[in-house]
């Protein structure tokens, strides 16, 4: 989702919506999770000019058909979304004494990513639409926000109502990737 009305999210919903991000699933219970929420217009600025060089440096391989595509699509919201975070991963809490982490310290990213994946479904269920907004360089964004080194970045979101809703992601109805049958990626042993 990058179409976004402009119209403020009443802030219980913003607190609630982060409340059910925090009840996600986690690795040891170790809840890694830290949402850094974007208030100032000039930080909001600097992030959306940072994404804007971000994605005309990620575009440069792209030639001819792909390439006029490229540069057609909307492929963020961070000027229009009423509400911004940046969402990380404290890879050194002591929150869950590293259960599940020693042998697989990715887990504690995929229990991030559980907290992104429920708050994006509680967000629909107001009618709130969110994207995910993964064009862009980290270190750059964290130096931006001042964000301790044991942090590591994994996106900025935009939340906020959609300008109009859709069943089929836009990606798709614009022609760039088509949804894949589920049989697809399912391998039987």
């Amino acid at each position: 989702m990058r179409h976004f009305r402009t119209d403020p999210i009443d802030e219980r919903d913003v607190e609630w919506l982060l409340s059910m991000a925090h009840r996600a699933p986690s690795v040891g219970l170790s809840q890694p999770w830290r949402f850094v929420r974007i208030e100032t217009p000039e930080l909001r600025e600097r992030l959306a000019a940072h994404v804007d060089a971000q994605v005309r440096a990620a575009g440069k391989d792209y030639e001819g058909d792909q390439d006029r595509l490229y540069r057609s699509l909307k492929l963020h919201g961070l000027r229009e979304a009423p509400v911004l975070f940046a969402v990380y991963c404290d890879d050194e809490t002591e929150t869950g004494h590293h259960l599940g982490a020693v042998t697989m310290p990715e887990a504690r990213r995929y229990s991030c990513v559980m907290a992104v994946h429920t708050l994006w479904l509680a967000a629909r269920t107001r009618g709130i639409g969110m994207g995910w907004v993964s064009i862009m360089e980290p270190e750059g964004v964290d130096a931006m926000l001042d964000i301790p080194s044991s942090w590591e970045g994994l996106g900025l979101l935009c939340l906020g109502k959609p300008e109009s809703e859709e069943d089929t992601p836009e990606l798709e109805r614009r022609g760039w990737e088509q949804r894949m049958d589920w049989h697809s990626v399912v391998v039987r042993r």
